[in-house]
């Protein structure tokens, strides 16, 4: 029977990561197990960073984004022998089980411990939404909400002035954040590697655009994938449009978590309660529509993410 349980944030902060964990805390406490945190994530596992919580811990820090916890990387924790020294803090302090919210990384570090003994559900904490086991990650509706609100902006300011805007959006390889986002601000353009090889024809089209004088031009493109300075530039002298860059970067982070965000998320943590409660462990918790599932890690980690032609047709239709 499962008496001690620790909660863990891991990797790139994302908002409704707090409702995650007081919705996991209170759970624990009506199900009669001890709960404790373990501040800046997997470090904190060797670093003995334990602390005992009552089921109203940092409750008025539930509409905060980030973690209050905080959170950090730790690339050595896939070494064998650093795993051995967590579980060993672990077990010193009693703690039998591990809610780990985070991303795949994360998730494969939840994984090891299981297989060493230690209980571990991961939770998908990431504002990219690129953790196929789930339809929706903790952080992912906040972040597009935040994403759309400052583009309305720039489009507001880009209009008066007849410019041409170009706004980099995070994804770390998911497109998700700038196709959601492109649908719902209608933007000309969406550039994403799904879509690099539209890029030559977009410019083909803004040529002829611009002899029509529009009020604006709005260009999505996804991070890491192009120098999008040298796309503005290109945009300017080949087609003549006053044309401006804005890298939305981290203020994407740090948008106070949806009322959807919350719901879900805290959703998650009572689920992964229920789970470890059952003897479960080693696996993840996802949204599959509207129900949660769990599944082994190893079979989550191996899902590819769902390829999205539908909603590049939608964008098609409504740019």
């Amino acid at each position: 029977m499962i008496k001690k349980i620790g909660l863990l944030t891991s990797g790139g902060d994302a908002p409704g990561m707090n409702a995650a964990l007081i919705g996991a805390i209170r759970a624990g406490h009506k199900l009669g197990k001890e709960m404790y945190v373990v501040y800046e994530g997997y470090r904190g596992l060797l670093e003995k960073n334990f602390v005992k919580v009552d089921r109203d811990f940092n409750f008025d820090k539930l509409s905060r984004p980030g973690t209050f916890i905080k959170s950090a990387r730790l690339p050595e924790f896939k070494n064998d022998e650093v795993q051995l020294e967590a579980v060993k803090n672990l077990k010193e302090e009693g703690i039998d089980a591990l809610i780990v919210i985070g991303g795949d990384g994360s998730y494969m570090g939840a994984k090891k411990l299981s297989e060493k003994g230690i209980n571990c559900i991961g939770l998908p904490g990431t504002i990219d939404n690129d953790i196929a086991s789930s339809d929706v990650t903790i952080g992912f509706d906040t972040c597009l909400n935040t994403v759309v609100e400052s583009i309305d902006e720039i489009v507001a300011t880009s209009s008066s002035h007849r410019r041409c805007a170009v706004v980099e959006i995070m994804g770390n390889r998911c497109a998700d954040l700038t196709l959601y986002a492109g649908i719902a601000t209608c933007a000309d353009y969406i550039i994403t590697r799904e879509r690099a090889n539209k890029i030559e024809d977009m410019i083909s089209e803004l040529k002829e655009l611009k002899k029509t004088n529009p009020d604006h031009v709005l260009i999505l493109v996804e991070e890491k994938f192009i120098d999008s300075n040298a796309l503005v530039d290109r945009i300017t002298n080949e087609c003549g449009f006053d044309t401006r860059l804005t890298v939305l970067g981290h203020i994407q982070r740090g948008g106070t978590p949806s009322a959807m965000e919350r719901f879900n998320a805290i959703r998650m943590g009572v689920f992964a309660l229920e789970l470890l409660d059952k003897g479960i462990g080693g696996v993840c918790v996802g949204l599959d529509g509207n129900n949660l599932v769990y599944r082994d890690i190893y079979e989550a980690l191996k899902l590819e993410s769902p390829k999205r032609d539908d909603l590049y047709a939608i964008h098609d239709i409504v740019k």
